[in-house]
């Protein structure tokens, strides 16, 4: 047995570093599940349930990532991958790897929740194929973690399991959401890898606040065979990780066709690792003035209003910039991009429609929650089942999905929305149209607007709280790929992102560009930053 200390240090390796050890046979895979695992208990808490309770104050400094811990199962996928590697098996490329599932994912014979009480009870009987392909390729999970309602949020504060899961820079305020279990517990080292969906920015926003990488691919870039589905033209699985190198890890495993999904493009997946080192020189990147300001509907006036975005997130992409230039890539300024305003307006239609018809199956009858009161007919117990099972979040998309797809309403709202984001995925094609004005390989831009908020601050306000993705959600409706990665941090400490966006399957070269950007800024003192829960851990014992 290595020396403790050591041994728990194993949860701070980057899941490269880890699956190259562990091969080697330097560690096991057990050590490096056990030393999550005491991360685990130091830091996260008790898992969400359906209990609200009263915070206490250790509520209140701890993650609070996981739904549930599927502990027993982790250790015996461990004991399996150490043994393959015993027996000169080959376990795969996340040999012994300890990752996360946000609870959107079906995984055999565990919980399935969507973070909603509707669903609390429902044990899946099949495991999505990008946990499988994972699990596949050596990964240990330990099990699942928090996220909005469905997915349907920007903070994780909708989800019905309680604690709201916390950002670990700073507790009082957001991971993020939807995936904000995902990026809370990858940078609080539970976990070197997690499982994100991305529907308007789910995977983008949470790792821009939560200080790590997280990848939206190309629309079919990985199948959504075994997804909860929320907006199913829209939700995106993908990698959030600690650097750019495990994202490329992680996706060479998750991508590719699936014969269960027929939106899973039929697409060569190349090996992303391979030209991850490739550096910048020659690539054409673009900056955006649509970008860096963000526009609010006035509900009463009916007027567009705009404000920059903050200017050390300004200032932090513009540094990047920078950084890229310097390394040989051409910076391309002043790119029309006019339809970006557009996209949380498009979204509010187009999710909801989507939303409203994909929970229509939640009836109280097929699986999931069915109110114990009794009731006069069939009718009453779906309206009793579904008043009592969903939250205020999934009410308010289905009903606002019902109205704007009914046919006296439809023309005015939805086939409108639709047209708009044609617009949306036009001025991406122009952009990068290799025969175009621009030519370009990348769009530089923000991730978000802000940084991470506080908790409570905007929640009951779904609108506001949209604006938090406004800057991530045309790549949902255009289809094509976004990179966050960490550039920094505020003035009070908190976590900034920078977001590359690509043409249709050039997942590749994002990650080339991120990878670059990691290399020249190594050296600089905000990369040496650890979050406040694993400070405070250190100074108060593991």
């Amino acid at each position: 047995m290595k020396d403790k200390a050591k041994h728990r240090g194993y949860c701070d390796f980057s899941a490269y570093m880890l699956s190259s050890l562990i091969r080697r046979r330097e560690i096991s895979a057990v050590e490096a599940l056990e030393s999550t695992l005491a991360r685990i208990a130091a830091v996260d808490g008790h898992p969400g349930t359906l209990d609200d309770g009263d915070m206490t104050p250790a509520d209140e400094r701890t993650v609070h990532a996981f739904i549930t811990l599927t502990e027993e199962r982790a250790r015996a996928q461990a004991q399996e991958v150490d043994r393959q590697l015993a027996t000169s098996e080959d376990p795969g490329l996340l040999a012994g790897v300890p990752v996360t599932i946000k609870d959107i994912f079906c995984v055999q014979g565990t919980p399935s929740t969507a973070g909603s009480r509707i669903l609390a009870n429902f044990m899946a009987p099949y495991t999505a194929t990008p946990v499988a392909r994972m699990e596949a390729a050596g990964a240990v999970t330990l099990g699942k973690v928090n996220l909005d309602e469905f997915s349907f949020g920007s903070s994780t504060e909708s989800s019905a399991f309680k604690p709201n899961t916390r950002n670990p820079w700073d507790p009082t305020r957001v991971p993020g959401g939807s995936s904000g279990g995902s990026a809370a517990a990858v940078a609080a080292g539970e976990g070197a890898l997690s499982l994100g969906t991305d529907t308007a920015g789910s995977i983008r926003q949470p790792a821009a606040f939560c200080g790590v990488v997280g990848l939206k691919p190309t629309y079919g870039r990985v199948s959504r065979y075994g997804l909860i589905a929320f907006g199913s033209s829209l939700d995106c699985p993908g990698p959030v990780a600690r650097d750019v190198k495990d994202a490329a890890m992680m996706l060479n495993v998750i991508a590719g066709p699936d014969p269960r999904d027929g939106t899973a493009a039929n697409v060569p997946v190349p090996d992303y690792l391979t030209s991850l080192e490739g550096g910048v020189r020659g690539l054409r990147i673009g900056l955006s003035p649509d970008y860096f300001r963000i526009t609010f509907f006035d509900t009463e006036s009916g007027e567009l209003h705009q404000e920059p975005i903050a200017l050390e997130i300004e200032d932090a992409v513009l540094s990047a910039a920078g950084d890229l230039a310097a390394m040989g890539a051409d910076i391309v300024s002043d790119v029309p991009m006019p339809h970006t305003k557009y996209g949380i307006p498009v979204y509010f239609v187009v999710s909801r429609v989507e939303a409203a018809s994909n929970l229509y199956r939640y009836d109280g009858v097929k699986y999931g929650y069915r109110t114990p009161d009794q009731v006069a007919d069939l009718s009453e117990m779906y309206r009793k089942s579904r008043a009592e099972g969903f939250g205020a979040q999934p009410k308010l998309h289905i009903l606002m999905g019902m109205y704007v797809s009914a046919a006296q309403n439809s023309d005015q709202y939805y086939n409108r929305a639709l047209r708009v984001r044609t617009l949306i995925r036009q001025d991406f094609d122009q952009v990068f149209d290799p025969g175009g004005a621009y030519r370009l390989d990348a769009l530089l831009t923000p991730t978000t607007p802000t940084t991470a908020f506080p908790m409570g601050d905007v929640y009951g306000d779904s609108v506001i709280m949209q604006y938090a993705d406004q800057l991530t959600v045309p790549a949902n409706h255009a289809g094509v790929p976004g990179l966050s990665i960490p550039a920094g941090f505020d003035q009070a400490g908190l976590p900034i992102g920078v977001q590359l966006l690509g043409p249709d399957f050039s997942e590749a070269t994002l990650l080339r560009i991120g990878r670059a950007y990691e290399i020249m800024t190594e050296g600089e003192e905000w990369r040496k930053k650890r979050p406040a829960v694993l400070e405070v851990q250190a100074s108060g014992g593991e």
